[in-house]
């Protein structure tokens, strides 16, 4: 999930608003087949599953990562593009004007010794070559911003001078996926999933244009991708989701649901990933997520948590998780009109009473009354 599920920051009606501001006629929308669900006994492939699946209503690809210069200086990156079908393919011979899907894309750069964060974003329609998904090889575009499989590599390009990266990203580990029997359990209920996977560790080198400066970077990335057409239900309200890389080559997924009344779905769950790729899964019982202390936002005046304290019992893991930078909220009022908080941390504490060290990202979503994803 960065997690994370369907309809990630999306609302219909909000789509159709921006299918007007972008072609300027909606056309016939049309819905002549039902999405696909998630559901169990699906089988992943490799490279083939990187792409996209159009017969699933959401889908997206999500990149987080820590990149250092030669001189040390150290920076976050999040790059994301969503993918919203607004029918399903049928195979029917349409217009190249016809309106079927919409791309959204979200970059944001954390600039941790400057104590600066600044973020991006796009949207367009999927068609006259303006956005897409391709379903025979890995590439999503949305303009000129684009992730895309090179051979056994993979390559991420976005922004602009003043705020940009081109890296090439080598996966030091296979795929993992979450969840149980194929599927990412969001709610209770059949088809209320996803498939759901990551590749928690890869080696990353490149560029980043920062400030009017172009840097030589090397450092990690952890890449989700997720599709599914109805995860959530009404009674939740958004999620936390958390991300670790730990100098020992362990990696950690957790993520939680809330509840309107502020409880936590039984459904949540997270996933350990041991050095050698092996992973298992972890329902809510086996983990534990403590709030630290909160940051108020002065932009948005929405608090978020900010700080936390993971507990994994039964691998004796217990860590601590500090933001880079307290204000790492990303306002998306030129795209999907939500305001989450999506940023770096930096990790400590001790795996079977070792101390360890490293990084890691966190999105909290759904903290806004007023601007909650329609999920």
């Amino acid at each position: 999930m960065a997690a994370f599920w369907v309809p990630r920051f999306l609302r219909v009606a909000l789509l159709l608003l921006l299918a007007l501001a972008v072609t300027g006629s909606v056309g016939a929308v049309e819905h002549d087949q039902p999405f696909r669900r998630a559901l169990p006994g699906y089988e992943f492939r490799f490279p083939t599953d990187h792409a996209a699946h159009p017969d699933f209503r959401t889908e997206w690809w999500y990149y987080t990562g820590h990149l250092s210069t030669a001189q040390g200086r150290t920076f976050g990156f999040e790059l994301t593009f969503f993918r919203h079908a607004l029918r399903r393919p049928d195979g029917t011979r349409r217009s190249r004007w016809a309106l079927h899907t919409l791309y959204f894309a979200h970059f944001a750069v954390t600039d941790e010794a400057g104590r600066t964060f600044r973020f991006q974003e796009k949207v367009s329609r999927g068609s006259l070559g303006l956005a897409g998904a391709e379903t025979s090889r890995y590439l999503v575009w949305v303009e000129d911003w684009s992730a895309r499989l090179e051979g056994q590599t993979q390559r991420l390009r976005a922004g602009r001078e003043d705020m940009g990266l081109d890296l090439t990203l080598f996966p030091s580990k296979r795929p993992v996926i979450h969840g149980r029997n194929g599927v990412s359990q969001k709610a209770e209920g059949e088809g209320y999933a996803s498939h759901y996977y990551s590749i928690t560790r890869l080696a990353v080198s490149g560029s980043l244009a920062w400030q009017g400066q172009s840097y030589p970077v090397t450092g990690e990335a952890w890449m989700d991708h997720e599709f599914g057409s109805n995860q959530l239900k009404d009674y939740q309200v958004g999620w936390d989701w958390f991300s670790v890389q730990l100098d020992s080559g362990v990696e950690l997924m957790l993520y939680l649901i809330r509840h309107r009344d502020g409880s936590i779905d039984p459904t949540s769950s997270g996933t350990l990933i041991r050095p050698d790729g092996g992973s298992e899964h972890l329902p809510l019982s086996a983990f534990h997520v403590g709030v630290l202390g909160s940051w108020r936002s002065k932009k948005s005046g929405v608090t978020y948590p900010s700080g936390w304290r993971v507990k994994v019992p039964g691998y004796e893991v217990d860590l601590t998780l500090t933001p880079t930078l307290a204000d790492q909220e990303l306002i998306t009022q030129k795209s999907t009109l939500v305001n989450y908080w999506e940023g770096s941390v930096t990790i400590s504490g001790t795996v079977a009473g070792k101390p360890l060290q490293g990084r890691g990202y966190v999105e909290l979503t759904g903290y806004d009354k007023e601007s909650r994803p329609d999920i």
